[in-house]
């Protein structure tokens, strides 16, 4: 069965799926696009040419002439920002569509539950791209787990380093950097590694508590004399790790490229002017941002297992312990680095050594979730076509639960500022 999918958005996130599903045009066709920006579209369009669609390629510049359409495919991708999740998503279902849905699924509890309540409600399935459960790093993790290698699971640590750029690019300067217009920060970054702590524990969270802040990115630490704008002559512009003209290098114009549709051919005159009046261009320490840089959680689940995340912009990448009565795992980025491997495994006892593991590196799909992407749109098909959708390796309801998490982390954060 062939599944025709429609874009609801076309940013970076929709256009490498829609680049995925065009690399298995068995399993996808791609119907419609919409998105304000046309070169966007042609993008998507591009990627449509190498599929079977039934019908011409349809292309829209925006979700209510997309949905104005009726129903027109059998998935929409919803790809647009966090705060249309819920409008965009509930009025495709109602349309009749089956949704892959970019995390989070909405930047409120609230609006988080009106959609799994409209999914159940109209009975469609709906997959939300948590693509670490994808990954051949967190599926060898899990399938040692469930082996009983490490015996019972007691605790269990994990890490996430945003890396400084990453955060000044997207949670400072970017779409992400104040809470009211798109989501909290461990929601937005790290819904992710909720959702493989939910899914490796296996029991829902009793208790939770959570501590952070914004401490780097204020005016506070803004060197002597810096201007607004880095392309305003910055006294520090040739020492300052943030300055804005480093989009212009071969690393920046990849960043660039998720918020600036000529990053790849533009000139470096071209793109120091368009810095001149967009958001990319502004000093770090001088944006109106208010998301954390820094945040922890505590939690103990119904299973009485523990744990512990941070999420720091000051490290780069992911790192996790595991520990159980028998043995203990440790794996990431880190060990990546230190060892060349990417997992330690060992039992407890007197001689014992720890096996090391070396995972196949992933030849497909968006190198930074570790072929989480393509993992995910090489099960979409089978979630979304199985005659029992209770045994669907990912669906809203086990989403729900790391946004919850989430969402109490929040909560608890705040309080704890406040006191």
């Amino acid at each position: 069965m062939l599944l025709s999918l429609v874009f609801c958005g076309a940013g970076s996130r929709a256009r490498t799926y829609a680049g995925i599903a065009a690399e298995m045009p068995d399993r996808y066709a791609i119907a419609a696009a919409a998105d304000p920006v046309p070169a966007r579209v042609d993008i998507i369009r591009g990627h449509a040419a190498k599929t079977r669609a039934p019908a011409p390629f349809r292309a829209f510049d925006s979700a209510d002439a997309l949905f104005a359409a009726g129903k027109i495919g059998d998935v929409c991708v919803i790809g647009t920002q966090d705060a249309l999740h819920r409008a965009h998503a509930i009025r495709a279902m109602e349309l009749g569509y089956d949704l892959l849905l970019e995390k989070p699924i909405a930047p409120t509890l609230e609006d988080t539950e009106a959609v799994a309540a409209a999914a159940r409600r109209l009975g469609r399935r709906v997959v939300v791209c948590h693509v670490l459960r994808h990954t051949p790093f967190y599926s060898e993790v899990k399938r040692i787990l469930d082996s009983g290698e490490l015996g019972r699971l007691v605790s269990l640590n994990a890490l996430e380093g945003v890396q400084p750029w990453h955060q000044a690019h997207s949670f400072v300067r970017g779409h992400w950097s104040v809470a009211a217009k798109s989501s909290p920060m461990i929601l937005a970054k790290s819904c992710h590694d909720m959702d493989i702590l939910a899914w490796l524990v296996g029991a829902p969270h009793t208790e939770l508590s959570s501590h952070g802040s914004l401490t780097h990115f204020t005016a506070a630490n803004a060197p002597a004399g810096a201007p607004a704008r880095c392309t305003d002559g910055c006294p520090v512009a040739d020492t300052c790790r943030y300055n804005a003209a480093l989009y212009c290098r071969p690393e920046g114009r990849r960043w660039l490229g998720m918020v600036h549709d000529r990053a790849k051919d533009a000139t470096d005159a071209e793109i120091l002017d368009w810095l001149r009046t967009s958001p990319w261009g502004r000093c770090v320490y001088r944006c109106d941002n208010d998301v954390v840089d820094h945040q922890v959680l505590a939690a103990r689940f119904a299973n009485d297992v523990t744990a512990t995340f941070t999420m720091t912009a000051f490290d780069e990448g992911r790192h996790l312990e595991l520990f159980g009565t028998e043995g203990w795992l440790r794996g990431g980025s880190f060990i990546k680095k230190q060892l060349g491997c990417d997992l330690l495994v060992q039992r407890h006892g007197w001689g014992q050594e720890p096996r090391r593991i070396t995972l196949e590196e992933p030849k497909h799909g968006y190198a930074g979730h570790g072929g989480g992407d393509w993992g995910l749109m090489s099960t979409l098909h089978e979630d979304l076509t199985r005659a029992n959708p209770a045994e669907m390796r990912t669906s809203l309801e086990t989403s729900l639960q790391s946004h919850r998490m989430a969402f109490e982390a929040e909560r608890s954060r705040l309080q704890s500022r406040s006191r």
